[in-house]
């Protein structure tokens, strides 16, 4: 199966779908990226952005879901962004919050809230 994600103005994918690997395969035998698109545009309309993801993850990163984003620059696909502040780490493609986990030997458990880090800069919050 070959999987395709579409994408809004943002990146970000709206939808997925898959088609038989028969449909993006060429006279010669090979898969064809832009054949799978055409299918796309004549089945569901040109207005709409499609990107082939790997449901294996063997190529573009992850596999896209609903709300991961496409990084065009890096023809990638990142997991959703788990909070608006949160940086995104083009090496290993992770998700990571502006101020690091405090100490995790403190034994303690601590979870991220948005509003905090808004109102004091500081998001991480204990657990009681």
């Amino acid at each position: 199966m070959a999987h395709y994600a579409e994408l809004n103005d943002n990146n970000e994918v709206i939808y997925v779908i898959y088609m038989d690997n028969e449909t993006i395969t060429d006279e010669n035998g090979q898969e064809d990226e832009q054949l799978g698109i055409v299918h796309l545009h004549k089945h569901h309309g040109s207005h709409r952005r499609w990107v082939r993801t790997s449901y294996g993850g063997n190529f573009r990163g992850v596999y896209a879901g609903i709300g991961s984003l496409y990084l065009e620059d890096l023809d990638v696909f990142t997991y959703p962004k788990p909070h608006e502040s949160w940086i995104l780490d083009k090496n290993t493609l992770d998700w990571n919050p502006p101020i690091p986990y405090p100490n995790p030997l403190d034994g303690k458990d601590y979870y991220w809230d948005e509003e905090q880090y808004k109102l004091n800069n500081n998001g991480w919050v204990l657990e009681s």
